[in-house]
């Protein structure tokens, strides 16, 4: 078995987990765009009900401080899901590094592979021109000794 054969285990085993990385990030962007969307509708939703209420009409106490509760609670899961958000982005970025780790060492490997390869090739090229040299070489001296038989 030659040395680059030995390799290629090696390389399905690199390239496999290069592929596991690749899906676990899109699945983590998957994942970071959702809640990124979920933050944004809660922004949006919040800003929207922050907006004074229609006309110049006055409010009640206790609608007033019904509203503030809202708004306080509104307020509590926009920064909640901040947080959510930042968390996923770390997570993302630690896939990201991964898939970068990963997509390295299979590079290397295939590098690794293709030279050896390569010098495999380069072997097989040389031992072939020894052959044909020596069939050469024999055919030279086959013909060498006819015509020393010819004109002896």
């Amino acid at each position: 078995m030659t040395r680059s054969e030995r390799l290629d285990p090696l390389l399905r085993v690199v390239q496999q987990r290069q592929d596991d990385a690749a899906r676990q990030l899109a699945e983590r962007d998957r994942a970071q765009a959702e809640q990124e969307a979920r933050l944004e509708a809660l922004r949006q939703y919040a800003e929207e009900y922050s907006a004074a209420p229609a006309g110049d009409a006055t409010i009640a106490p206790a609608l007033l401080a019904n509203r503030i509760a809202f708004r306080a609670k509104l307020d509590a899961a926009v920064a909640q899901q901040t947080r959510v958000v930042d968390s996923v982005r770390q997570q993302t970025e630690v896939e990201r590094v991964r898939l970068m780790l990963a997509s390295r060492d299979t590079k290397v490997l295939e590098k690794l592979a293709a030279s050896y390869r390569a010098e495999e090739a380069k072997v097989v090229e040389q031992r072939s021109q020894r052959e044909l040299d020596d069939i050469g070489a024999r055919r030279a001296r086959g013909a060498k000794a006819k015509q020393e038989d010819v004109d002896a």
